[in-house]
């Protein structure tokens, strides 16, 4: 039995450091978490250990070519050779006849490898092909808090145990975030932290806190205004630092004064002893951490609840006291790795929240897809299959394991999974990296996203050299200066090391200070100061809420858990009200279509709020994401997943 260490590279807050065993015939057969990471500590959520199951299962071993209409797995197996001629040939076809802006790439964080998803982009460049701006996720509220802050990195994870109170605000870190979860509770256990939860729905987090308030959905503007005012009228902020570290306060105190307890009551359905009590728990509990989840910020009102919310810290005197995601307080040269600083013309750029309307309205007539399953986490999934079985697009999908969105490809090219190839993961939330060793030969014919990048590469005569640079020296150009004290050799080498990060104290904005009432320079969607409009809905109509669910890293496990389950939460008096039992078939139903969900009757949802677990695929291929609107937030671009409206209808 050989011990090797790896790296999870999933879209997730932890980023684990895990060690694989892999017995005398070279099979993986148990992965499990290494403790050299001071963050993940040696555990890991329930999803890594069947990792030595699901990579062998469900894998596309061969290219395959379609030889049958859409949807559907109709292909024939085919040599590398003739797949890279298919692909090469349709590429210039659409270069020849319509120009590069009609090359579509699309790709995300299946896989955060820097090489899987960065360096691997340098064809797609050269090229001049068509990409997303990447607002599927969280790029809404990194632009609330950049008018705010100039970046968004905040506190690190392993501050947490050293703060007298923690709020997670719209963050169910018990189900998206163990890790932070295992450091909050131990400073509950070690100094009598105070935990306390914000969150419209009872979740997995709000049952294990110490204090759980459920404003209605979309007002969290108006409870974090209101905590605001009563701080300032209870003279619980610290004056000396407003002084010192921040501009605009006079003018964000005239408008946070407007929202009186009784007003932020009204608001938000907290009652106001509710909310004196959190002002009063937020005042006092210092050092605190907010923490900001990320799904939190996918509704119309978002970006604006991210900005709000991030100010609290501010006022009683905390650099960054605020937590949401930390990318931005490292500097690895992505744009090096990427090809951008290396290209004379930037990209054009299409919206991948709008992306169904734009494939629809077949603005692309090819697509490159890696790293996301589109055909499950895009909005509006109607508009965007009927526009992928149309004759003039054609797809290109580049995954480990066959998924909804390759029954709409054209061609299908077996990617190795990350236990298939070495690369290094930068976390998005903490600091401490260590190299992903590959722990497992390549299954099948499978190829990586360079040895595919440079095999069409070759074929396409592109002549750009960056293409066929060494990737692993590309990386450590792309690491100059990035590392706190250790060398690139030494993350070569195996070691546990820890990126440089950008001073809490340090502010990117004009003033180089906190502004409390930003200077917008007049950012598209961007206020002064965040702006209270929540959704309205009818009568009969209900705002659908939808979070992820412990089995499943966004559609990934699906393999090995099941489905997503296709079910809906219902308050018991929204059921009475619709003659509805447990366990019931029912319709959600809007403008964009109507999805099917088997009824669960519990008060942990409020009146006149359904949730459901993200992206399910759904019954009879009708997936979670067709009654999600395909509007982007005003500022930042982001999806309103949370701000979906349905009805109720019976099957």
């Amino acid at each position: 039995m050989k011990t090797i260490k790896t790296v999870c590279p999933r879209d997730c807050y932890s980023t684990c450091s895990l060690e694989a065993q892999i017995d005398n015939n070279g099979w993986l057969v148990k992965l499990s978490g290494s403790s050299e990471n001071p963050v993940t500590r040696g555990f890991t959520c329930m999803r890594s250990p069947k990792d030595p199951e699901r990579v062998y299962q469900n894998r596309i071993l061969y290219p395959q070519i379609r030889n049958g209409s859409k949807p559907g797995r109709n292909f024939t197996r085919a040599s590398w050779k003739e797949a890279f001629d298919t692909v090469s040939r349709q590429i210039n076809t659409v270069l020849d006849r319509c120009g590069p802006e009609k090359l579509l790439l699309v790709h995300y964080a299946g896989n955060m490898g820097l090489l899987v998803e960065q360096f691997s982009q340098r064809l797609w460049k050269a090229l001049g092909a068509t990409e997303t701006d990447h607002s599927i996720c969280s790029l809404s509220g990194h632009a609330g808090l950049g008018l705010h802050y100039g970046l968004g990195y905040g506190l690190q994870p392993e501050q947490l145990v050293n703060q007298n109170l923690i709020l997670f605000w719209g963050f169910n870190p018990v189900v998206s975030a163990p890790h932070i979860w295992a450091l909050a509770n131990d400073a509950r256990k070690q100094q009598g932290a105070l935990i306390a939860v914000i969150d419209s729905r009872r979740s997995e987090t709000a049952k294990k806190a110490d204090l759980w308030i459920a404003p209605r959905p979309e007002t969290d503007v108006a409870l974090a205004n209101g905590i605001a005012n009563h701080l300032i009228q209870q003279n619980q902020i610290d004056g000396e630092f407003i002084n010192a570290w921040t501009n605009g306060f006079d003018m964000y105190k005239e408008q946070v004064e407007k929202w009186t307890l009784e007003k932020t009551a009204a608001a938000t359905g907290v009652q106001g002893r509710r909310i004196e009590k959190l002002a009063q728990v937020y005042g006092e509990h210092r050092p605190s951490a907010t923490m900001i989840g990320i799904g939190f910020q996918k509704s119309n009102q978002g970006a604006q609840a991210v900005r709000a919310v991030s100010l609290l810290p501010s006022l009683i005197g905390q650099h960054r006291g605020f937590f949401y995601g930390n990318s931005s307080g490292i500097d690895v040269d992505t744009n090096y790795l990427t090809g951008q600083s290396l290209v004379r013309k930037s990209p054009k750029v299409t919206s991948q929240v709008a992306l169904s309307d734009a494939v629809l309205a077949g603005e692309f007539k090819f697509i490159y897809v890696y790293g996301t399953n589109p055909a499950l986490t895009l909005p509006n999934q109607t508009a965007f299959r009927r526009g992928l079985v149309k004759n003039d697009v054609f797809m290109v999908v580049h995954d480990p394991h066959w998924n909804e969105t390759i029954e709409f490809a054209d061609v299908v090219l077996p990617a190795t999974s990350y236990l298939e190839k070495e690369d290094i993961v930068v976390p998005w939330s903490h600091w401490h990296v260590r190299k992903s060793n590959r722990v497992i030969a390549p299954l099948g014919e499978s190829k990586d996203e360079i040895e595919v990048m440079v095999g069409l590469a070759k074929r396409l005569n592109t002549g750009s050299e960056m293409v066929y640079e060494p990737p692993w020296e590309a990386l450590e150009k792309a690491f100059d200066g990035a590392l706190a004290k250790d060398t690139f050799q030494q993350l070569l080498d195996g070691n546990q090391v820890q990126m440089k990060y950008k001073p809490l104290d340090e502010y990117q904005t004009s003033s180089g200070k906190i502004e409390f009432v930003s200077e917008s320079d007049g950012k598209k969607g961007s206020t002064d100061f965040p702006y209270f409009e929540p959704t309205k809905t009818g009568p009969d109509e209900y705002l659908l809420l939808n979070s992820a669910v412990r089995e499943y890293t966004h559609t990934q496990f699906q393999d090995i858990f099941g489905p997503i389950p296709a079910i809906v939460w219902i308050n018991p008096q929204d059921a009475e009200k619709n003659g509805i039992n447990n366990n019931d078939e029912v319709f959600l139903a809007n403008t964009l279509g109507k999805i099917s969900a088997s009824t669960q009757i519990t008060d942990d949802v409020p009146v006149g709020v359904l949730w459901s677990p993200k992206q399910f695929p759904g019954k009879n291929g009708v997936p979670f994401n067709t009654v999600c609107p395909s509007t982007p937030q005003h500022l930042g671009g982001g999806p309103v997943f949370n701000s979906t409206v349905v009805r109720i209808e019976s099957v």
